[in-house]
């Protein structure tokens, strides 16, 4: 059974990529995955909010951005140690820098990866 819900764009190339690779490593299928662009994903906020940035919700609590990532990470065995490191609140604030860094890139990103 699912213990940790994760919402992704599947309309977006780049989040297609990185929930294919999350799958793969989620052997113990810990991770309940809601594509919202087929609309099964049952938005617990605004829709558009939720594509705004990665959502999850881990023991009740809806996350986003780094966090988001940090408590998928959590759920994956390999990618636990970094998922455990971001509890700390300034690897975390670290980590949001970094992601909020990429949110202003991905439109050049998918552009630069996928044509469009």
């Amino acid at each position: 059974m699912a213990q940790l819900d994760v919402w992704f764009d599947g309309d977006c190339p780049l989040c297609v990529r990185e929930i294919a690779l999350m799958r793969r490593l989620d052997r113990r299928r810990a991770i309940r995955f809601h594509d919202l662009a087929d609309g099964t994903g049952g938005c617990p906020i605004d829709r558009g909010e939720m594509l705004a940035r990665f959502h999850a919700r881990e023991d009740g609590r809806l996350l986003s951005g780094a966090a988001a990532f940090a408590a998928m990470w959590r759920a994956i065995p390999l990618l636990r140690p970094l998922g455990l490191a971001a509890r700390d609140r300034r690897v975390l604030a670290l980590l949001e820098r970094a992601y909020v860094a990429f949110l202003r890139i991905r439109p050049r990103l998918r552009r630069l990866m996928f044509g469009g």
